[in-house]
């Protein structure tokens, strides 16, 4: 329970209707209090941080002046939520974020009816929240509709498809630009210098301020005084700064920038402008990690606690210093392609404001002019990389495998239907664990298998990973590539061994064992050659195959497999539908082979969030499991 005496307001407020209660002067302390708290429970349960503690003012400002759950908030994103969960009911069980069986670290209207809409992918909120206020229009509603995008999300495509829908619906809604220069990392591109030269033009906001200043609140006065505001500001945006059009231009009424750190003013801001109709846009300046030192400092680092930390010093806490561990596979893919880089002048590399993500940094450092943050854009990032490729580069696109999928189109039409060598990096493959159903990379082998001319491995180990990049770049290996690898440690202590070329299609043999055969791709095997090899000790001997590559498959080793066991097992961390063992069970089918065939992998259902190993164990193709199966299913032969 809530500790009365350090959080003396907050402790008092079970819904937005208890922070109503409190007088507008009080609103400073329940952010305080507010950011102490969301401090206080990352430091024991680390999650998604600077985000959350550069809107806090907004969040309890947005509360105070809407009647939510009436009013709907959706956030883009989504990491940014926590003071919302916390102000709506969910304060008392908030150490539960992000765990097995506890709330989610995203929005989730089936967690609580404030959160208006699910995400966990950007650039989705003006979208949304435009189609439930035309909802709301066709229904006689009269709530309002708030979306809330930073200015990273804002990156994207389809927030700018958003924006153009949303001013010729002419929409009553309002989007709360939150603009503090960073996604990630650094946010980059066009729009951020345009955002930035609205927020620092002193002549642009001394003159807005006394025009404001002079002519009162927008609310409290009547509606031609209102119109004759919106037209001065217009025409002081267009004297003084002949780039801030951009939202007007496009029938958007545009506010600010203002400090978005001040809670009194939101409150008051917001309360001003609700009522005025059709589509607006409010411009707020916010500090990522507003409130911790080490958050304002290093944001990147911060986005989300790296561990759990002393709340006063900001000291991270049990870090395991040592050197020797393995690294993780992300790291593995950054310094194979920084040496790939050395000696291959074609490599490029894109990643969509993953940079530190996908361990690019490196590169960037190293090869600036060859490394690409394209913002968050995968789909642009895919066919960008289509570019770089028809013109004889060799680009490595680094994706996650959650978010590749929003380029589905791109990858069909701009890279496999061309055969352009572009290397797609599918980091993050597989379950991730905490962040949930929203970023789970359990579909890519199901969706991508489909697509002609694209080649799909998925490396057991790090080594193979290495191999892999080494076989995709080389010149006689032009076609689209796709390595996918999941999120943790690898197998083994950092080390860089030499290269090694692999033959496309071919799987091998780790085990050689009677009757049963696991056949695994990518990491999984080495749950399976655990199996294979403990099984030993008890008289057991089966076979283990690493197919390496889920297309094309080994047809050759498979036959072999198939002609010298009387069960497989397959298994994988993808989804069971469309999965690398429904392409066992396709080509069992379509040969009429008479063999016993049990697939393990992701079922038909969305992932929630935990730990990667109870989500696996959930999933069933856990060593536990799996050494159960081979066992229930070696009682069906003599010889096993």
């Amino acid at each position: 329970m809530i500790d009365t005496k350090k959080y003396k307001l907050l402790s008092q407020i079970d819904s937005p209707e208890d922070l109503k209660k409190f007088p507008l002067k009080d609103l400073p302390k329940v952010c305080e209090e507010l950011r102490c708290f969301i401090i206080e429970s990352a430091s024991k349960n680390p999650g998604h941080f600077g985000a959350s503690l550069g809107v806090v003012e907004l969040t309890v400002a947005m509360h105070y002046a809407y009647n939510t759950p009436e009013d709907q908030i959706i956030w883009d994103v989504g990491h940014q939520a926590y003071g919302h969960k916390i102000l709506t009911g969910r304060r008392d069980v908030f150490h539960t974020n992000r765990t097995y069986k506890g709330i989610s670290g995203f929005p989730n209207p089936k967690e609580s009816i404030y959160d208006s809409f699910g995400v966990g992918h950007s650039s989705t909120s003006i979208s949304a929240a435009l189609g439930m206020a035309v909802a709301a229009k066709i229904k006689g509603e009269k709530h309002q509709t708030i979306a809330v995008i930073g200015d990273g999300a804002l990156s994207g495509g389809m927030a700018f498809e958003g924006l153009n829908n949303m001013a010729a619906t002419n929409s009553n809604m309002l989007i709360i630009l939150n603009d503090n220069k960073i996604a990630i990392d650094e946010s980059t591109g066009a729009l951020k210098e345009y955002l930035t030269d609205i927020a620092t033009s002193k002549t642009y906001n001394r003159v807005k301020d006394d025009v404001w200043n002079f002519l009162g609140r927008i609310n409290r006065l009547g509606a031609n005084v209102q119109g004759f505001t919106q037209k001065i500001d217009n025409a002081i945006k267009s004297i003084i700064m002949r780039n801030s059009n951009l939202f007007e231009s496009l029938n958007i009424r545009y506010f600010g920038p203002v400090d978005g750190h001040d809670v009194v003013l939101l409150s008051k801001l917001l309360d001003d402008i609700k009522d005025i109709p059709g589509p607006k846009l409010l411009h707020i300046i916010t500090k990522k990690g507003k409130g911790f030192k080490e958050a304002e400092q290093n944001q990147t680092k911060w986005h989300a606690a790296p561990g759990k930390f002393d709340v006063l010093t900001g000291k991270l806490l049990d870090q395991n210093k040592d050197t020797n561990k393995p690294q993780k596979y992300q790291d593995v893919f950054g310094d194979a392609i920084v040496e790939l880089a050395k000696t291959n002048d074609k490599i490029v590399a894109i990643t969509p404001a993953m940079l530190s993500g996908s361990s690019l940094l490196k590169m960037q450092k190293e090869f600036p002019d060859r490394c690409f943050d394209v913002g968050i854009a995968e789909q642009h990032a895919v066919t960008f990389a289509a570019g770089l490729a028809i013109r004889g580069l060799k680009p490595f696109c680094n994706i996650y495998s959650t978010f590749v999928q929003r380029a589905y189109d791109q990858i069909v039409h701009d890279v496999a239907l061309q055969n352009l060598p572009v290397i797609m990096c599918l980091d993050r493959a597989g379950l991730v664990g905490n962040d949930g159903a929203t970023h789970h990379g359990a579909f890519d082998i199901s969706f991508l298998r489909c697509i002609p001319n694209l080649t799909i491995a998925a490396p057991r180990n790090e080594f193979q990973l290495r191999n892999l990049m080494f076989t995709a770049q080389l010149d006689k290996n032009n076609f689209p590539f796709v390595i996918r690898y999941p999120r943790g440690e690898s197998t083994q202590p950092p080390s860089k061994p030499e290269f090694k070329e692999l033959e496309i299609g071919k799987g091998e043999c780790v085990i050689k064992g009677e009757n049963i055969a696991i056949v695994s791709i990518g990491t999984p095997g080495n749950t399976a050659i655990k199996v294979a090899n403990d099984l030993k000790n008890d008289n057991i001997r089966i076979s283990v195959y690493d197919m390496i590559f889920a297309k094309p498959l080994d047809l050759d080793l498979l036959f072999e497999i198939f002609n010298s066991h009387q069960h497989i097992i397959t298994i994988e961390d993808n989804s069971l539908i469309g999965g690398f063992g429904s392409e066992i069970a396709e080509i069992i089918t379509d040969h009429k082979i008479d063999i016993e065939l049990t697939r393990l992998g992701i079922p038909d259902k969305f992932i929630e969030h935990g730990c990667q190993a109870e989500l696996i164990r959930d999933c069933g193709y856990d060593y536990t499991y799996l050494l159960s199966s081979v066992k229930k299913i070696c009682k069906l032969f003599i010889n096993c």
